[in-house]
């Protein structure tokens, strides 16, 4: 039998067509490509012998859901995954074009490979042998793949509710939330939250010469760059009145985890081009898993063409997102930091902060969880040692809506790893990885099978 997803196999060949399909959710664009990815994942759902392959509509673009209930006395999964991408750009750097796969050096190269197609191939795939090898599955699953996640999930808390008893199940096994490295076997146990705001300054009714008003206009870039800069202190801490307040410190397990886990902070940043920064105060690990925080993703405001154009402008502003410690409340969070905007906003100048609705809380998925054992006994008797529990950095808005709205926890088990430039240019996934999430998917599976039923 050929090696998963070796060139010229039929899974290679399916991968390769979703890959092509440019389902960029942010694009107000995209229906017909997200449609034409749906379609793709209903055929090969329908081949595997998935039953009631369904569009669910939560107000935005439609999840694709399927089941296969026909392990009766054993636990009902809902394997999750998502069809939709982060757009290409800038497209310059791409060294291939994002949407045609292009295998070098044993990666596969194409926006989504890593985050998270090829992954929700890997598990499908796996199905699909289990399925054909056995004629039927050891476990009961339901599929939930997403269009919204690289948006936020803005509308599946919505899709949720609306669909309660049809995504009901025990737990939740994901293709997606990278390891951490291709070396080293992981799970994740927790996630940071989200929440997001943006602001607008206005000095004036509009752009003005810097000739005539140089020196008696108050200029809108500048009253935006102050406030940005007034967000943090000068050691890096976050300067923002209580932001901290709710945070929850790690209990013993996860201290003693973060205590073991061997990140190397320079080298992460040597590889990404720059030097570690933060506030000192805290170990790297502590700031990347337990700590919130407060990330300025882009400043807009006056000329930014090609030459000069000696204007002060009149509006600028930022785009914010925080990632939440456990504790936090998204909503509280954006709150205080209006507030900190308000206050420090001078009075020659209106500001006008919108807040982005939703956000998600951090997680913690607890270490006695049944699905969470399971997985760790697969990925120890694959690499011949434990594997190292961690929280990532990132938000996976899943594992807290499941939480609130399915009653039931999340566990990740994708083949991606943190390193594969997922959201940049030339994202890529290992072929090898693929290959180990096919047989990591299919013995969990399978160990679940053999297993009491948890319930």
């Amino acid at each position: 039998m050929s090696a998963p997803f070796e060139a010229g196999t039929p899974e290679r060949e399916r991968l390769e067509r979703l890959l092509a399909i440019p389902s960029i959710s942010a694009d107000p664009a995209s229906g017909p490509a997200m449609a034409q990815a749906r379609a793709l994942l209903a055929e090969w759902l329908a081949a595997i012998g998935f039953e009631r392959i369904e569009a669910l509509d939560g107000g935005g673009h439609p999840a694709l859901t399927a089941e296969w209930l026909h392990a009766p006395g054993r636990p009902t999964l809902l394997v999750y995954g998502h069809y939709d991408v982060q757009p290409p750009d800038p497209l310059a750097l791409w060294e291939s074009p994002p949407f045609v796969a292009s295998e070098r050096d044993g990666r596969l190269y194409a926006r989504g490979a890593s985050d998270d197609k090829g992954p929700v191939a890997a598990a499908l795939f796996a199905l699909e042998r289990l399925m054909a090898e056995t004629g039927g599955l050891p476990v009961n699953v339901k599929i939930l793949l997403e269009g919204e996640e690289e948006v936020g999930s803005r509308t599946l808390g919505a899709l949720l509710e609306r669909h309660r008893e049809r995504l009901s199940a025990d737990a939740c096994l994901s293709a997606d939330g990278a390891r951490w490295r291709a070396d080293t076997p992981s799970v994740n146990v927790g996630t940071r939250g989200i929440a997001a705001l943006d602001f607008t300054v206005r000095t004036a009714a509009k752009d003005l010469h810097s000739g005539r008003y140089g020196g008696i206009a108050p200029n809108a870039a500048q009253v935006a760059a102050r406030l940005v800069a007034s967000l943090h202190r000068e050691d890096g801490s976050i300067a923002v009145a209580a932001f901290h307040d709710d945070v929850i410190a790690p209990d013993a397990a996860e201290r003693a985890a973060a205590d073991a886990f061997p990140l190397d902070a320079e080298g992460l940043m040597r590889e990404a081009g720059g030097v570690p920064a933060g506030d000192a105060r805290f170990a790297p690990v502590d700031r990347l898993w337990f700590r919130p925080t407060l990330e300025i993703n882009g400043i807009f405001g006056g000329y930014s063409g090609p030459g000069s154009k000696t204007v002060i402008p009149a509006q600028a502003g930022a785009k914010i997102t925080m990632r939440l410690a456990p504790g936090q409340d998204p909503a509280r969070a954006r709150d205080l930091v209006e507030a900190h905007l308000i206050r420090h906003c001078p009075p020659h100048a209106t500001l006008a902060v919108h807040q982005e609705e939703g956000g998600v809380e951090a997680t913690r998925l607890p270490l006695d969880h049944w699905l969470l054992a399971a997985v760790e006994e697969s990925l120890a008797d694959e690499y011949a040692r434990p594997p190292v529990r961690l929280r990532i950095g990132a938000t996976l808005p899943i594992t807290a809506l499941f939480a609130r709205i399915l009653g039931i926890e999340t566990v990740m088990l994708s083949c991606s790893t943190a390193d594969e430039d997922f959201h940049a240019p030339n994202e890529h996934i290992r072929l090898c990885g693929l290959a180990e999430g096919v047989a990591l998917w299919r013995d969990v599976l399978q160990r679940l099978g053999r297993a009491s039923s948890p319930r």
